[in-house]
């Protein structure tokens, strides 16, 4: 509702105010009404026009902000990012039009795996570190994805070359993102944009990672951990999927001194060489006698001990396993616990080391092992397996079985645990008090919709160790330390060497660190640099202050932070969410944001989740195309927030219906003017039926903007497209006629209360639906307003109200169940809704008969009633209360009837 009060400065009319009110004057309405075409016209007026740009002038307190997600430039966007960015823009809209200057920026995620794995198919290549710098590289392939380049056939390159192809196809694959995405009508301040592997993003990951070292929350450790042997690094908890994985249960027999044999059931006989330790529950009644004495292995003659574990599992397979350096994470547990010795076989590329370890003496363990040397896994069990079947080791013969295993989430073979030096940043797993404090910030902040809360408390309570930050890669953001190296030549881990935060960022792999020169590097005396970089997620988790300007613009820095929202997927509140929560709050002592919006799954037609790695996505630019921005916007809204919603096209094409008719039917209400003047004058609005329709419009208005503000755009849509559908198939019908004014330019006051209560209904109208349907409702507003509906203010129902007086909706409701009992008997009579009635008694329920008569005249318009109409009180009983509201008529007589012509 447009009223002096609640009116900017970019929404002021042509005419301006007259007597207190406004009035506008109808420029060029078009003949014809269509979509087609004002997402490019509407996408440069608004560019042009700055009308998405954020007033950093604006103090914090008039501000929103939002932590859009950086999506990841690997490949192309699917239906799924529109779906979930539209919530998003929804909320950006609607805060913008309550008059808050709105932080909406867009990054780009284009580091880590994904980004390394499409340069190498794209290009034909891949990064080998030890190869000299070559300029002006020219790859073997341009646009080779798609193709089969074997990684045998691809061309190795510097790690320099490497980054900057990188770089060049992430360049080319944000454009078209960012067409994309001002196709759908995102209201980004596109001078507001970031990368993770840009020099503003480099810097702040550098300076949070050197803080943390400073205060001791980043550490590095010699530990087992989980290890990629496809990807050759290491993976962090958040990282994992447990997937089946086809294996085989084997029945082993350990030898004690007095010669019986002690069987257990293993899965990976091929870590009979790491073995430590057998480990049975201490209240396991089989196995007491043997903790504290020792067994011996088979094949490999290695004596280990029996010891007890409540971890043992008594119930499952004999009940007592085998514990290996390492095979599992139980392994590490038992062997962190029981302070075990590490007797690794497993290499970083996943096959057995190529030297006989020291604990292996005997000649046939020797033997053995030297003929599994540089094996697979897969190779190395084979040979065991026979080797355990000669020697009478093995009772029976393997059964098969499928285990859950622990797999890279990006990765297609089981991981591995390999002992390696890797950086680690506290995040609660190993410290109760930290554990308790990032518990009470998940408390602390508002998620939508609030069962996704459970989430993140699941998440914590269940870490049971520190968040690993270094990956073995090479495009990403690099450690930022160096390490110097003693006089035997190695490096001295325990003592890195770190810049000054005014150098960052830095690659230590190519800088020199201070006090030394670039020909000492790698020398004893000199340096070398950390070869690692950090996980995506490390840098990802620092987004609000990447994209606030933490670092270099602490005047934006002020104005923004704590941000007000993060919008993103339930699948990754354990990762980016919560990496984010933790960086914040070690770093500033708060929550990075107030409220958390998780959008649901978008399904296929077979229930299942869209994902590029399933290859059932539907790529979103020729569905744009098809249906228009504001139809696959409307699909997209139409979908509450944690609920999945399956791939619809229906429902497109409803929406694109709904904004055709938002054309129409405004270019119907916008007809009487001509090129005159529309007035927005509540006291105008003097008939009945008028002001009940305002008083519907007002409970949609309170209604709309309570679901709004509770982040529920579902329900603010629901209920303002239910009004507008009543609003064009009743109200529009009923006062077509007395708008029109039968043509005289004499207007006479029923006339004009018509005319500016259509005008009041638009001009709330669009307000309400351009968060959603931001193009049609623009190109609406432009034929009579100035400025951007999207910079006018948010509709209020204090002026609808006072135009309504005590009227109800219900009478418009009632006036319109009138009009389709009427035209029922048409529709029966098969005649056309032009055929005038002579006649027509109406039989109208008790509670309805004033509002009826109130609107009488509008419907006999209508109806095409020449003749009486005569409203009688219905009798109990008669009329279907769920058919036009009980209302039936009676008895009626048709003139001449024009018939229907029969369709196709």
């Amino acid at each position: 509702m447009s009223t002096p009060e609640t009116t900017g400065p970019e929404s002021t009319p042509t005419t301006g105010m007259q007597n207190g009110v406004i009035a506008a004057t109808v420029g060029e309405v078009p003949d014809k009404v269509s979509l087609d075409g004002l997402e490019a016209k509407l996408d440069e007026r608004w560019a042009a026009e700055g009308t998405y740009s954020f007033d950093r002038t604006a103090e914090r307190a008039d501000v929103y902000s939002i932590d859009t997600p950086p999506p990841t430039v690997s490949g192309s966007l699917h239906v799924g990012h529109v779906f979930s960015y539209t919530h998003t823009d929804v909320v950006a809209r609607f805060q913008r039009m309550r008059g808050k200057s709105v932080f909406y920026p867009m990054g780009w995620d284009d580091n880590g795996l994904p980004t390394e794995r499409r340069v190498q198919n794209y290009y034909g290549v891949r990064c080998d570190p030890s190869l000299p710098y070559v300029e002006n590289f020219v790859p073997p392939f341009e646009g080779a994805e798609g193709k089969s380049v074997k990684a045998a056939d691809q061309q190795p390159i510097s790690r320099k070359n490497f980054v900057e192809l990188c770089e060049r196809l992430t360049a080319e694959d944000e454009k078209q993102f960012e067409a994309l995405w001002r196709h759908l009508g995102l209201s980004v301040d596109w001078s507001h944009h970031y990368q993770t592997i840009g020099k503003r993003a480099q810097a702040t990951a550098q300076t949070a990672f050197l803080r943390n070292l400073a205060r001791g929350e980043a550490y590095q450790a010699e530990a087992p951990g989980l290890w990629d042997v496809t990807f050759q690094t290491a993976v962090a908890q958040a990282e994992l999927e447990a997937r089946d994985y086809p294996g085989h249960f084997h029945k082993v027999d350990f030898h004690a001194p007095d010669g019986t044999a002690v069987q257990i059931e293993t899965t990976r006989p091929e870590l009979l060489p790491a073995c430590v330790a057998l480990i049975a529950h201490p209240d396991d009644e089989r196995y007491k006698h043997l903790f504290g004495t020792t067994v011996t292995s088979p094949l490999f003659d290695v004596e280990v001990p029996v010891l007890a574990h409540p971890a043992a599992e008594p119930d499952k397979g004999a009940g007592i396993a085998m514990c290996c350096t390492f095979g599992d994470l139980t392994d590490v547990q038992w062997w962190r616990e029981l302070q075990l010795p590490t007797r690794s076989i497993l290499g970083r590329d996943g096959r057995i080391t190529r030297e006989v370890p020291a604990w292996i003496t005997s000649e046939r363990g020797v033997a053995l092992f030297e003929e599994i040397a540089g094996k697979t896994t897969f190779s190395a069990r084979a040979a065991i397996v026979e080797g355990l079947k000669e020697s009478g080791d093995l009772a029976g013969d393997p059964v098969p079985t499928q285990r859950k295993t622990n797999f890279f989430e990006k990765g297609d073979k089981p991981l591995e645990i390999v002992t390696s030096r890797q950086w680690y940043i506290r995040n609660g797993g190993r410290d109760a008090d930290l554990n308790a404090a990032l518990l009470a910030r998940g408390e602390e902040l508002k998620f939508h919709p609030e069962f996704m809360a459970v989430r993140y408390s699941n998440w914590v309570g269940g870490l049971n160790g520190d968040w690993l930050i270094s990956r073995q890669r090479f495009f990403g953001v690099p450690i930022p330390v160096w390490y110097p190296v003693d006089a035997e030549g190695e490096p001295v881990w325990d003592s890195p060497i770190v810049p000054d935060e005014a150098s960052l960022p830095i690659d230590p792999s190519s800088d020199v660190p201070p006090g030394y020169t670039a020909d000492q590097r790698g020398q004893a005396g000199g340096f070398v640099g950390d070869p690692d970089i950090m996980d995506t997620w490390a840098t990802s988790s620092l987004t609000p202050q990447i994209a606030g300007g933490w670092l270099d613009d602490p005047d934006l820095f002020k104005r923004v932070f704590p941000m007000n929202l993060r919008p993103q997927g339930q699948d990754i509140i354990r990762t980016w969410l919560f990496s984010t929560v933790v960086r914040s709050h070690l770093e500033h002592g708060s929550l990075p944001w107030t409220d958390a919006a998780i959008s649901g799954w978008i399904l296929d037609p077979d229930r299942k989740k869209m994902s590029k790695s399933k290859g059932n996505v539907v790529t979103p630019m020729g569905l744009l195309e098809e249906h228009g921005s504001d139809a696959v916007r409307y699909w997209a809204a139409s979908a509450r927030l944690g609920t999945d919603a399956a791939f619809e096209v229906g429902q497109m094409k409803i929406g694109r219906r709904l904004a055709i008719k938002i054309l129409n039917a405004s270019k119907f209400a916008l007809s009487f003017a001509g090129e005159g003047e529309v007035r927005l004058d509540p006291s105008l609005v003097t008939v009945p039926l008028d002001r009940a329709m305002l008083a519907g419009l007002a409970d949609v208005v309170d209604a709309a903007t309570e679901a709004l503000e509770a982040y529920d755009h579902t329900r603010a849509l629901e209920i303002s497209e239910t009004f507008f559908w009543t609003f064009c198939d009743d109200y529009l019908e009923l006062v077509k006629d007395r708008a029109y004014g039968g043509g005289s330019d004499d207007v006479s006051v029923e006339t004009q209360s018509a005319r500016v209560a259509l005008a009041l209904a638009l001009d709330t109208l669009l307000r309400l639906f351009a968060p959603v349907l931001p193009f049609a409702t623009e190109e609406v507003w432009s034929w009579w307003r100035t400025g951007s509906v999207h910079r006018a203010p948010w509709p209020v129902s204090g002026g609808l109200r006072v135009a309504a007086g005590d009227a109800r909706f219900d009478d418009l409701t009632a006036a319109g169940n009138a009009l389709a009992a009427l035209r029922k008997i048409k529709s029966e009579a098969k005649v056309s809704m032009r055929t005038p009635i002579l006649l027509a008694e109406l039989a109208v329920p008790a509670a309805a008969i004033a509002a009826v008569e109130a609107a009488v005249t509008d419907i006999r318009g209508a109806g095409r009633v020449t003749g009486e109409l005569q409203l009688v009180e219905a009798a109990e009983g008669q009329g279907d209360p769920n058919v036009q509201g009980g209302l039936v008529v009676v008895r009626s007589e048709l003139g001449e009837a024009e018939a229907r012509k029969p369709r196709g």
